[in-house]
């Protein structure tokens, strides 16, 4: 079993920047896992849930057309860590960002999902 834990969410004026984090843990001792992909996904209200940006071990991360050249993502993989530097933000990217996570257990591959943290920018 895995664990996310997000950070970094909050109130933005339009134009300003954000950092979410998102670190995944093992839940107990004899978890192991090897992370594929690490990344963002958000969600608006009526809308559905979509790609913000992930990253796989190696190489570079994929973003979001919408997003390009405005967001980075980041990761470091000895801390299991992902970061996601929101600039010139946008009143269109007020959503609740989840942080996902793909990975093989050993027993086979799974996602997660963080529990999501609120990004609102205002006009």
């Amino acid at each position: 079993q895995v664990q996310l834990v997000e950070s970094g969410g909050g109130l933005v004026q339009a134009g300003g920047s954000l950092r979410l984090s998102c670190t995944a843990s093992r839940s107990t001792s004899r978890s192991v896992f090897s992370i594929i992909f690490m990344g963002w996904y958000r969600q608006a209200p009526g809308k559905q849930r979509e790609l913000v940006a992930t990253i796989g071990t190696v190489g570079s991360a994929n973003y979001a057309e919408s997003v390009k050249g405005r967001f980075t993502l980041s990761r470091d993989n000895a801390k299991n860590t992902v970061y996601l530097q929101m600039n010139s933000l946008k009143p269109e990217d007020t959503a609740v960002y989840y942080c996902y996570l793909h990975l093989n257990s050993g027993s086979g591959l799974d996602d997660y999902w963080g529990q999501g943290t609120q990004v609102t920018v205002s006009s």
